[in-house]
């Protein structure tokens, strides 16, 4: 492409918003389209299961910009525009209001809840259920005014999202139970022994969390939910939350035949399967240099500066994605943050630093002698030491020497 004239971001998420940010920050003047479904400027999802639900944060506030950026700098923002066809040959974008030419194009559309299979439901639910899911704005006010109100509460899912609205229900007093298949919570991700931890702190703060469990049938009204269990019991609830998992939304991406597997498959540069068609954020399963696979990261910061280098190099930087994998969460007094990447099966190959069971500690998991990922629990002089040791990928760790409190981190070495 010898000129660029045209940019068109398809999203409405973190890594549209900073992909767009970047782009006029780097003093690009050229004509930038941004399509996003929803009804708002581009925003940051994380405090959708945080502030909002916990403390009656305003959802704007996790705007990547006000309204008045867009227009100040000369942006294009259509809200409420979703993107209906992509013809990379003609590069055009269909929406319902006609055709946008790109000269380039930034997918960024994020995923979608994965949802209970319609087979659960007995009858099937009516509009307005007393079941949600979690990944909008408009969900996260629908399940707060639930909270507030002190109501029933029944999370299905124990991952990320689910702990964290269980947490946010008893903060608010709810009667909470938590539906979770597995034998703990997280354990495919933190493993036995740190997925304990979580399981204990729920259930301190009052969560009736039960493991080991499949939901049979769903009864679901207008005014409330029974869960059945495959077990024979059942829960009857005043809202059902739903958190079992995300799907990458590439139906765009498939229309246009690109390139898919598990997200819109790109190289290390973030370049999809068609010219000058680039993919960031959740859907975006990308080749990792350190990793030499490709990742697909359903977290803030990925979203966040994936959104930056598409941007960077939609105008011509030509640099790999190298950022190493970091998300965070706040559960009760477990408020956390991890880097890395554990491979398939090591997750309970792992090095405590400090007393697991109070509020202060670490975790390290190994691949032999080398740390490929390190958490902190409100620990938050050690994020930086802890990225280190885990981007150095340097072999000779001591794990006697890890687990040590008082040692530093700069001296774990054999």
């Amino acid at each position: 492409m010898s000129t660029l004239e045209h940019v068109v971001v398809v999203g409405g998420g973190a890594a549209a918003g900073n992909a767009v940010v970047s782009l006029r920050e780097a003093g690009w003047d050229g004509h930038l389209t941004v399509l996003a479904a929803e009804p708002h400027p581009p925003y940051e999802r994380p405090s959708l299961s945080k502030g909002v639900l916990v403390s009656g944060e305003d959802p704007d506030s996790g705007l990547v910009k006000p309204a008045s950026f867009y227009r100040d700098h000369d942006v294009d923002l259509r809200t409420g525009a979703a993107a209906l066809a992509l013809d990379v040959g003609a590069r055009t974008v269909s929406t319902r209001d006609g055709e946008v030419r790109y000269d380039s194009l930034l997918l960024a559309t994020g995923a979608q809840p994965r949802r209970l299979s319609p087979d659960l439901f007995r009858p099937d639910p009516s509009d307005g259920a007393a079941v949600a899911y979690l990944r909008t704005s408009e969900d996260s006010l629908r399940i707060r005014a639930a909270l507030e109100g002190g109501h029933r509460i029944t999370v299905i899912g124990g991952g990320w999202i689910g702990l964290e609205v269980a947490a946010a229900a008893r903060v608010h007093g709810c009667e909470t139970t938590v539906l979770e298949r597995g034998a703990l919570p997280l354990a495919g991700v933190l493993g036995a022994t740190v997925a304990q931890r979580f399981a204990e702190v729920h259930r301190a703060h009052g969560t009736d969390l039960r493991t080991g469990t499949v939901v049979d049938s769903v009864d679901a009204g207008t005014l409330g939910a029974t869960v059945h269990l495959t077990d024979g019991s059942a829960i009857e609830s005043d809202l059902v939350v739903v958190g079992i998992g995300a799907i990458p939304d590439v139906s765009l991406a498939e229309h246009a035949r690109l390139t898919t597997s598990d997200g819109i498959v790109t190289n290390a540069r973030l370049q999809t399967s068609a010219p000058d068609v680039y993919a960031a954020g959740d859907v975006a399963s990308a080749l990792h240099p350190t990793y030499r696979r490709h990742l697909r990261v359903e977290h803030w910061d990925n979203a966040v500066r994936q959104g930056r280098h598409a941007a960077a190099n939609i105008l011509g930087a030509h640099q790999d994605y190298t950022r190493t994998p970091f998300f965070y969460t706040d559960q009760h007094e477990l408020s956390m943050e991890y880097v890395g990447l554990v491979g398939p099966g090591s997750v309970d190959d792992v090095v405590i630093r400090g007393d697991i069971s109070s509020t202060t500690w670490s975790a390290f998991w190994m691949d032999h002698d080398t740390v490929v990922a390190a958490m902190h629990v409100n620990d938050w002089d050690t994020l930086e030491p802890i990225r280190d040791l885990v981007e150095t990928r340097r072999r000779g760790v001591s794990r006697q020497r890890l687990a040590d409190p008082g040692r530093s981190l700069d001296d774990v070495w054999l």
